[in-house]
């Protein structure tokens, strides 16, 4: 199998803790370019990330002709802009999550992927946990009956000064949102993924305890199509870091404390018992590989820009039903 060889636009965390290793490392990739922001420090990123070669100017990157697909790792607002241009480069590409500022940008990065005749990925790394692989399979089997009532808590104290590198994520009009846009979004993709097309959403999202533009605590309530009901709290407020997944049937439960764990407890009429399903220690390789499988097969990827519109419809709906915060 060919290798994909692969351009990365963007050099912040999660580029340098998962994002290049795995687009160096995992299985039929190769890392040929990068470009960042800061172009004085280039050529060092790309040296210590392990890419061949870099460009001071994104568009350049898209247009290299030697690179096949496209990682997008940069500020929300900047998404849609670049994964229309690498689309029409002719580039495959895998978009950090949000997918972007609204549905009416994912809406256009569809279809200018659609009309290019490339794959369009986005990276909800969370779909390919084995907690949630197994979780699904749960579901499926009918183990603990019909779904009734799902709750995921997840909580990151977060507080960035201005000029930070990470302060783009608390500036509205960068990224979109709070923990609801950042975080919470992985949350909701695994909703959708386990129970099916949201009917109904209702939410609050407040400014509880710190002095920013954007929410430090939000929660939502959801309905399925298939009957259903959820509901995911976000903060950046809370001291306390969580990351809980609770499902309820009507013939049993499954708990997981961690999802980043992967320990789940499910608890059925035949009694209860503890299963162990850690994720992989770099939990952006799974991902980009289905996605290199995805690209070599000829298909769309798991997680595709119809599953990242779906949840940036949620996401409107989520800050639409909320007067702005003042």
């Amino acid at each position: 199998m060919t290798s994909i060889r692969w351009g990365l636009i963007g050099a912040g965390d999660i580029v340098r803790r998962r994002v290049g290793e795995a687009l160096r490392d995992g299985r039929g990739c190769e890392l040929v370019a990068v470009s960042r922001a800061n172009a004085n420090l280039l050529e060092r990123f790309a040296h210590e990330i392990g890419a061949r070669r870099w460009h001071a100017d994104w568009r350049d990157l898209v247009r290299d002709d030697g690179i096949d697909a496209v990682y997008v790792a940069t500020p929300v607002h900047l998404h849609a802009e670049q994964t229309i241009a690498a689309a029409a480069a002719g580039k495959h590409v895998l978009c950090e999550k949000p997918m972007a500022m609204n549905a009416a940008e994912c809406g256009r990065m569809i279809a200018a992927c659609r009309d290019a005749r490339v794959r369009l990925g986005i990276a909800y790394y969370r779909h390919f946990y084995p907690a949630v692989i197994r979780v699904a399979q749960l579901i499926a089997s009918g183990a603990i009956g019909e779904p009734v009532f799902a709750q995921m808590i997840a909580s990151e104290p977060f507080d960035p000064r201005p000029g930070a590198p990470r302060h783009w994520l608390v500036e509205r009009a960068q990224s979109g949102g709070g923990p609801m846009a950042d975080f919470g979004c992985h949350r909701l993709e695994v909703l959708l993924h386990l129970l099916g097309p949201a009917a109904r959403v209702r939410s609050v999202v407040a400014r509880v305890a710190l002095d920013r533009e954007v929410e430090d605590t939000a929660a939502v309530l959801l309905q399925f199509e298939r009957g259903a009901c959820a509901m995911v709290a976000v903060s950046n407020a809370a001291a306390d870091r969580q990351d809980t997944f609770d499902l309820f049937g009507t013939l049993g439960s499954i708990r997981v404390a961690s999802l980043n764990a992967g320990d789940i407890v499910v608890r059925t009429g035949a009694g209860e018992r503890i299963e162990a399903h850690p994720p992989a220690a770099n939990v952006h390789v799974p991902l980009v590989e289905e996605f290199v499988d995805a690209v070599h097969s000829g298909r769309d990827p798991a997680v595709d820009g119809a599953a990242g519109r779906a949840v940036a419809l949620i996401q409107d709906d989520i800050y639409a039903d909320t007067p702005p915060i003042r």
